[in-house]
């Protein structure tokens, strides 16, 4: 995994804890986490082609190591669907920035696919002082925060754990076809629990990691935002 490394590396260059967003989703991808189809664009024209190479409707979203909370700020545009939307939205982004923190700065736009919406969950690290890494898992989005309904492991996590943790939450049923709803890909929900565990224990610099929300289908799952930061 010697491209992740080079990511780690060039964040520490940069005198940074905080990943940017496209330099997490690399490194989901390096560890074949599924995530959502996307390009980081520098021009206003740039980003139109992106959406068309990676198909409407998308996302925009600034890139900044400045930026924290995107959405705030409306920094976060969501479901375009044209390129004259695309371009837009480019540029309500950038000058949104502009406005409210002048001195930021701006790496570019994401463009990223917009995932079809499906239930939401939530796959996170910590590192723990005592145990090391510690792997979560529950259901996502906002949901994460106002139920508490998450499961733990210790890092390493193998498959049959990952699976037992999918069962614990008390949300389980959403997942399993509850109330004539289909049944949900658990099996890959499991890699991913299984992936992210293995991401933290090759590289134990890493403080925190949230994936989240990952939709999750009947066949497969995608994650839509990815945060890593580094000790």
């Amino acid at each position: 995994m010697g491209s992740v490394s080079h990511i780690f590396d060039a964040v520490r260059r940069d005198g940074r804890k905080n990943l940017l967003e496209p330099e997490a989703k690399e490194i989901c991808r390096a560890y074949e986490i599924p995530v959502t189809d996307f390009k980081v664009a520098k021009e206003e024209a740039e980003a139109i082609k992106a959406a068309g190479d990676i198909g409407y409707p998308v996302v925009l979203k600034i890139v900044s190591p400045d930026v924290i909370h995107k959405s705030d700020i409306g920094a976060v545009v969501l479901n375009l669907k044209t390129a004259h939307e695309v371009g837009e939205a480019y540029r309500r982004i950038l000058s949104n920035v502009v406005k409210v923190q002048p001195n930021a700065r701006m790496l570019g736009v994401l463009v990223q696919e917009m995932a079809p919406a499906s239930t939401e969950v939530i796959v996170g690290a910590i590192k723990d002082q005592q145990f090391g890494p510690s792997i979560m898992f529950g259901l996502g989005g906002i949901l994460v925060e106002v139920l508490e309904d998450v499961a733990f492991r210790v890092a390493p996590v193998t498959m049959l754990e990952a699976e037992a943790m999918i069962t614990e939450i008390k949300a389980y049923p959403v997942l399993t076809g509850y109330r004539n709803q289909p049944k949900l890909d658990t099996a890959a929900i499991a890699e991913v629990i299984v992936k992210t565990s293995k991401l933290v224990t090759d590289h134990q610099d890493i403080k925190e990691l949230d994936l989240n929300p990952v939709m999750v289908y009947e066949d497969g799952v995608k994650t839509v935002d990815a945060r890593i930061i580094l000790e």
